[in-house]
């Protein structure tokens, strides 16, 4: 069978299946539908390769509060209704999460049904619809953001109620966007000399190690600048690599990642970090900074004293909380466990000691 994007295949679902089951069985019925649950297709990054797991016709279902106790009836015309197969697609998922496998003990069918407020509070750790503060904006990470504002919505026969909470979660409000960058500004100020000092006493894998991880966070920044929300590491290096003028950036961070010295290594990084401050002097969130690499100190490593950058963003935040605050940034900018990142309520316990403290 022909492969299809995952979101051409489940808007075809919802449209062609989904939607008439749900208006022939059940006319009265308001709801919305879309995905934007997670996977690659969500982010519009699938492949041929994405089909060997939990990848299939697929569609979310959410209802209002009033249509919550009918939530079980839904299921089950679902269950009888949908069919075993869409486009040559299999439509049961089996417990393990493989298409295809159809095991009476753990098979599923790919449409999900939720109450439209507790599936956000249950995704984030809050309802957008009531308004996102500082601190929400910092216990989310980026590619919860990624998902939720990506994918597609199908219908939104709620009176909008999906397509306007998504539209809330768009972008970061200036001040947060400030101190975000300021903070990842920061991690580069606090590495960027650490290569050439490595290799210097001959740990060429220890300077490589640290140039990945400066790396990983100019990807990150770039994408921020961009105004485009980071996901995680699969996809980071595709997703910097789609920006707008991102080539000469890529071609720096190859250089500075390959195999060869620390000289070429360096010249890759100064590159990278040179254009990503203009970037930000592009922005025009703070005044420009103008940086340019230069010695660290009376040592010979070039380095961008990236903290000039984040010390301008800082000082550029009006809300006096946050212009105060550490400049740790959001939970997955000194959080890189996926068991934490990918459940809301851990995310948010760590956001809020480290928020509150």
């Amino acid at each position: 069978m022909a492969f299809l994007p995952g979101l051409v295949l489940a808007r075809r679902y919802h449209d062609e299946v989904v939607a008439p089951i749900l208006r022939g069985r059940l006319p009265a019925l308001r709801y919305a539908a879309g995905l934007l649950d997670g996977g690659s297709e969500v982010l519009g990054l699938d492949t041929t390769r994405s089909t060997d797991h939990d990848w299939g016709p697929r569609v979310q279902v959410f209802v209002g509060p009033a249509d919550v106790a009918a939530i079980p009836r839904i299921r089950a015309v679902l269950d009888a209704d949908l069919p075993t197969e869409f486009l040559g697609w299999p439509t049961r998922f089996a417990g393990d999460g493989r298409l295809g496998v159809v095991d009476a003990a753990g098979t599923r069918h790919g449409v999900t049904l939720d109450e439209v407020a507790g599936w956000w509070r249950r995704r984030l750790g809050f309802d957008p619809i009531a308004g996102v503060g500082t601190a929400d904006w910092l216990a989310s990470p980026t590619q919860r953001l990624a998902e939720v504002t990506g994918g597609e919505v199908f219908h939104d026969g709620l009176d909008g109620a999906l397509t306007a909470r998504r539209a809330v979660l768009r972008w970061y409000p200036p001040d947060v966007w400030r101190y975000v960058l300021a903070a990842v500004w920061t991690r580069i100020a606090q590495a960027e000399h650490l290569p050439g000092r490595c290799a210097e006493v001959g740990d060429e894998l220890g300077s490589r190690v640290v140039t990945g991880g400066i790396a990983r966070d100019v990807l990150r920044l770039g994408l921020l600048l961009r105004r485009r929300w980071p996901p995680y590491d699969k996809w980071l290096g595709t997703a910097f690599g789609r920006l707008p003028g991102a080539a000469p950036a890529v071609a720096a961070l190859a250089e500075a990642t390959g195999p060869g010295d620390c000289t070429r290594r360096q010249a890759g990084l100064v590159e990278a970090l040179e254009t990503m401050a203009r970037w930000t002097d592009d922005t025009a969130l703070a005044a420009p900074v103008r940086a340019r690499a230069g010695p660290f100190h009376d040592r010979p490593f070039l380095v961008l004293r990236a903290e000039r950058v984040a010390a301008a963003l800082r000082a550029a935040v009006t809300d006096p909380t946050l212009r105060e605050r550490p400049l740790l940034g959001a939970v997955d900018q000194y959080v890189h466990s996926v068991d934490v990142l990918s459940d809301a309520t851990r995310a948010r316990r760590v956001a809020d000691v480290l928020w509150s403290g």
